[in-house]
């Protein structure tokens, strides 16, 4: 198993809590390189893609093999601490048994989630019938639902994938698979908003939204129209593989290089992959974090952060240590007030410095809260 146990359901219960609301991006990294980007851009979950998986391969989209598509994932959860949804195909098969034995798998890998289609393979009868279908997500979720934390199980319906544009019989899908077990409903490839209103309003679990395929389009629009849940597939890996087949036109057709003055130097995509990588969010950015102090004495130069309570308990503590390992929120004590607030705080150099300090941290946390508490808020 990739992730320790404790590490995989902490994994998995935040990711159930997303699809609580509001309605959130979950970028689709090809691998463990572009996890880490994403990661540090401050997305709260990731999603693999089969589409980019296989680009990476120099195969089409669904030549991919389940043990490339389960190394990828293990590659993609060990390169951060967010939860990772695996795009699971149609479950790599011919059984129910099959595709109940590749979650099972997926979960080996390291995955807090997983989605199955109701596609075939077979151009001569894209779609599967509904009955097998059903069969298959039922499976599925039998075997999800019997482990020992929250698995967020995605059905598919593919009909607009593969030229068969009936919204009545996508509904009709969708609302089957719910009634078999899965946690989240998919669709991808509906034509516009009115479709995605339409699907979210026919079925009562949260609804993952296919973008990208329209640049009028917003998460904001989505989210208007019941969209739970928005990812993007293989876009962000076609975009960057357009940019490498530009630049290369360019240099075999021209014989010139001015595509690649835009792009990142040497020194800044090796500082990507260090702890103060240029693409790390800020914590004071993130929406439980409140900057109130810019130093705590006595400890150099080391940020100050007041962590409020009532919203830890939504982001859970697992998400505190999200924080914690992509070295934001390195929390030294939870220290309270009377008004239920949490101190942390962060280092200005690399590493989190604080180790045989801990304790010592947490007293000198204690003494210096009142007077914190009466700084203004810092600007920034």
């Amino acid at each position: 198993m990739i992730l320790d146990a404790d590490d995989q359901r902490n994994r998995g219960e935040e990711f159930r809590r997303l699809h609580a609301g509001p309605a959130f991006v979950v970028p689709n990294p090809w691998d463990a390189g572009s996890a880490r980007v994403f990661a540090g851009l401050g997305f709260a979950a990731l999603a693999t893609t089969s589409g980019g998986l296989a680009a990476g391969l120099g195969k089409p989209d669904g030549q991919a093999t389940r043990e490339q598509t389960l190394a990828n994932v293990g590659a993609i959860a060990a390169a951060t601490a967010l939860p990772v949804t695996a795009d699971l195909e149609s479950g790599f098969g011919a059984t129910a048994a099959d595709v109940a034995d590749t979650i099972r798998m997926a979960v080996e890998a390291g995955a807090v989630g997983g989605s199955v289609e109701d596609s075939t393979g077979d151009s001569a009868r894209p779609v599967r019938p509904l009955d097998e279908a059903i069969e298959r997500v039922a499976a599925a979720a039998e075997a999800a639902h019997a482990l020992p934390f929250p698995f967020t199980l995605t059905a598919r319906a593919e009909n607009f994938l593969y030229g068969r544009p009936d919204l009545d019989d996508t509904i009709a899908r969708l609302r089957a698979f719910e009634s078999a077990g899965a946690d989240v409903l998919y669709a991808p490839g509906l034509p516009d908003l009115d479709a995605i209103r339409a699907v979210c309003t026919a079925v009562g679990k949260p609804v993952n939204v296919l973008a990208g395929g329209s640049a009028g389009i917003s998460v904001a629009d989505l989210a208007a129209r019941g969209a739970r849940r928005v990812s993007v597939g293989s876009t962000l890996a076609r975009v960057a593989l357009t940019a490498v087949i530009d630049a290369a036109r360019e240099i075999h057709d021209e014989g010139t290089f001015s595509l690649a003055s835009g792009a990142l130097s040497y020194r800044e995509v090796n500082e990507l992959w260090t702890a103060r990588n240029l693409c790390r969010p800020r914590a004071r950015d993130h929406p439980a974090v409140q900057l109130i102090g810019a130093y705590l004495p006595g400890y150099g130069r080391r940020q100050v952060f007041l962590v409020r309570a009532e919203r830890t308990r939504r982001l859970s503590r697992c998400r505190l240590r999200v924080l914690a390992r992509q070295r934001l929120v390195p929390l030294v004590g939870r220290v309270r007030d009377e008004d239920g607030l949490r101190l942390a705080v962060r280092p200005e150099g690399d590493g989190f410095g604080f180790g045989t300090l801990a304790a010592k941290a947490r007293e000198d946390l204690r003494k210096t809260l009142p007077d914190l508490r009466q700084r203004p808020r810092l600007e920034h």
